[in-house]
């Protein structure tokens, strides 16, 4: 049986290509289709915003039908507000909204002793598996190896470094005991430049229309190894989305990750 999605936000970027993308898959079926109450789309049929033809499925501000799992890729505040309101429809919920701050952080852990929810801020996975390696290796080859991480992304790309180069760097702090804070030195510049032991490199371009790309090379007198992951399109993050929604359904109660989706070891 199709597992009965809702999408909020289903009008932005993200929500119509994880809409489109859902669409094609035989394991979904679009019961709810949500934007905020004074979205320009509102009462618009999904299918007709999609370019797919009409679905009978308008744009609403609340569920109307009861979903099996939610996607959320929205702003902060929308996002709390909507967890809200799942967690007292005891709906599960997989969220892919950036730039939520440590209270609304919170707010997430404290619903999911109520309801499943999967955060992540990047539902790429083979960017959540590049997230475990990156530990793995640094702690194997230890503070003989120099590590610098280097993201590049589209011109239009306002915050730097990107949330996911941050994500690396804290990875790779967990697994060799070092402090996220201290240790990262953000480009160089100036005749005392020289690398500093035990510093972490972070680099950002900005450049044409680049999804993403992300590099963390360790190196040491003699070698290079190099850990690079390339996004050539955004449908990347909502495939991972439809993926983490798909393995949510029927979860108990509880804060997950994408690593559990990949059935990584801590």
């Amino acid at each position: 049986m199709a597992i009965k999605l809702g999408i909020i936000g289903s009008a932005g970027r993200m929500g119509r290509r994880i809409a489109a993308l859902a669409q094609q898959d035989e394991n979904f079926c679009i019961t709810c289709s949500i934007e905020r109450a004074d979205h320009p789309a509102q009462g618009i049929d999904l299918g007709e915003l999609l370019g797919l033809g009409q679905l009978d499925l308008p744009i609403s501000s609340k569920w109307s039908a009861k979903p099996d799992v939610l996607i959320n890729f929205t702003t902060p505040q929308a996002t709390i507000d909507s967890l809200t309101a799942a967690r007292k429809d005891a709906l599960p919920m997989v969220i892919g909204t950036t730039g939520l701050s440590p209270e609304q952080l919170a707010t997430v852990k404290d619903a999911a002793r109520d309801i499943a929810v999967l955060q992540a801020a990047n539902m790429s996975l083979g960017v959540n598996l590049l997230f475990h390696l990156v530990g793995e290796v640094a702690a194997a080859l230890g503070d003989d190896y120099d590590i610098e991480i280097t993201e590049t992304h589209h011109r239009f790309k306002k915050d730097a470094p990107s949330g996911t180069a941050l994500e690396l760097a804290r990875r790779i702090c967990a697994a060799t005991k070092k402090d996220l804070d201290t240790c990262i030195t953000h480009g160089r510049s100036g005749a005392q430049a020289g690398r500093q032991a035990g510093k972490i490199g972070m680099h950002a371009r900005r450049q044409g229309d680049v999804v993403g790309e992300h590099t963390v090379a360790f190196s040491t007198l003699g070698e290079t190894l190099e850990l690079s992951h390339k996004a050539h399109s955004r449908d990347i993050f909502a495939r991972g989305a439809l993926k983490a929604a798909a393995w949510l359904v029927g979860k108990e109660p509880g804060l997950y990750s994408m690593a559990n989706v990949l059935d990584l070891r801590k």
